[in-house]
């Protein structure tokens, strides 16, 4: 590592676990039985378990690290409305009514997400703060106001033009060519979000266990077996809440998924005076490249906290970081001597559809591949999933109707990773759609 671009106690660990250590291990031993055992102990998990406990059933959670040790606390805690495609590519692909269901769930996920830290009390730094997203190229502000001002005009989801003359009101850079702004997006700390997550769980009666990774899954008289590194578990129905860390135990599940690294760093504290000159609102930032880059200011506003993807294959977070930094100050040069205090990533979940997707296949559950955005979906659709465990009508969800699709050829590791990166890039330097 370069001496001078790294901070002398530099930790390649996630900047929210400074606060929020991962929980620790409860003591209890594994059960021989359950009502419904949940895979993933991130906020789908955990947010299905919440609600199958609280509707009166016996619940564990099985976890191959501690509970939320995957992107559940390793995002860059920026809360949008969720929905990559849209409105014409999904009504193309999907018909008008089912294109209006799935952006209007986006928009959904994103009031519930608000909704439900306020009303179960979770300090994690929740704040309306709005996401300034930044046109990459004159061409793609153009594209980006068109497609905000057609079809999917009838969203509740109100927003404002900013122009690049305008841009400095909100973002202290000339990197971009103008934006949007949407003012109802949100931040919170992904940590502390969690570590309120799990506090709830347990209170409802949820057994959540760490260190426990399934290694097996059969289905046996009506339930399933499961079988554990702390030996066997029955279970009547089971609950896949694994996304990027999807691995061999469904093979189904696994080829319909496709784990992806994103890198983050966290810069050292900046100045007062700095930070209020690059991000005067404190707002969330995305742009407009399909190889995208987000970013923020740290939830006590004094550093800037920076992701994307940086490289064709995944890489070491101490490799990501100079090449993060050199992107960071791209955007705002006068980072240039800034240095790095955590750099780390975690795996997020696409999807051949550009869509999460929740469903059952006899008892089989899941919520996953949210394609990035999953800080609030991955919560509202692990909601979803606990009602439609517990059958209630609640449970229904637009993001169920498409066809969770795979590819020929594909078992679960990204081959075409590479090709596929090297290819967005060049639309984003030529600004195509």
């Amino acid at each position: 590592m370069a001496s001078d671009l790294f901070t002398a106690d530099f930790k390649p660990t996630p900047y929210w676990w400074e606060r929020t250590p991962l929980a620790p291990e409860e003591g209890a031993a594994l059960p021989d039985s359950c009502d419904v055992a949940v895979v993933g102990g991130g906020y789908t998990g955990l947010h299905a378990a919440l609600q199958i406990a609280r509707g009166g059933r016996h619940v564990v959670v099985l976890d191959a690290e501690p509970p939320g040790w995957g992107c559940s606390t390793r995002n860059g805690g920026q809360v949008s409305s969720s929905v990559k495609p849209d409105y014409e590519t999904l009504a193309k692909r999907h018909g008008a009514e089912a294109a209006q269901g799935i952006l209007q769930e986006g928009v959904a996920s994103l009031a519930w997400t608000g909704n439900f830290i306020r009303e179960e009390g979770l300090d994690c730094d929740f704040r309306v703060c709005g996401r300034f997203h930044a046109a990459h190229s004159a061409k793609a502000f153009t594209q980006m106001v068109e497609t905000y001002r057609g079809k999917s005009s009838w969203l509740d989801r109100p927003a404002r033009v900013v122009t690049r003359g305008e841009q400095r009101e909100e973002l202290g850079t000339d990197a971009y060519f103008g934006g949007l702004l949407f003012e109802r997006h949100a931040s919170l700390d992904p940590g502390r979000y969690h570590a309120g997550l799990l506090g709830l769980v347990r209170q409802a009666g949820a057994l959540a266990m760490g260190r426990t990774p399934v290694t097996g899954l059969q289905r046996e008289g009506g339930g399933f077996q499961l079988q554990t590194a702390r030996g066997g578990l029955k279970a009547q129905k089971v609950v896949l809440a694994t996304n990027g860390y999807s691995g061999p135990l469904s093979p189904w599940h696994r080829r319909r998924v496709i784990p992806i690294g994103s890198y983050v760093i966290a810069t050292e504290p900046l100045a007062p005076d700095l930070m209020a000159r690059l991000m005067p609102n404190r707002r969330i930032v995305s742009d407009s490249r399909k190889v995208v880059y987000y970013y923020r200011p740290s939830p006590d506003g004094r550093r800037i906290v920076f992701g994307g993807r940086v490289s064709a294959g995944e890489t070491d977070p101490t490799v990501s970081a100079p090449l993060l930094h050199r992107s960071l100050t791209r955007i705002f040069p006068e980072l240039e001597k800034t240095r790095i205090s955590h750099s780390w990533m975690g795996f997020v979940a696409y999807t051949f559809g550009g869509l999460a997707h929740l469903g059952d296949r006899d008892g089989l559950y899941h919520a996953m591949g949210y394609c990035g955005s999953g800080v609030g979906m991955a919560g509202y659709l692990g909601m979803r999933t606990g009602l439609r465990v517990l059958g209630k009508a609640d449970g229904a969800s637009p993001m169920a109707g498409p066809a969770f699709q795979t590819r020929p050829l594909y078992r679960g590791r990204p081959w075409f990773l590479p090709a596929s990166v090297a290819y967005y890039r060049l639309k984003d330097r030529w600004s195509l759609r």
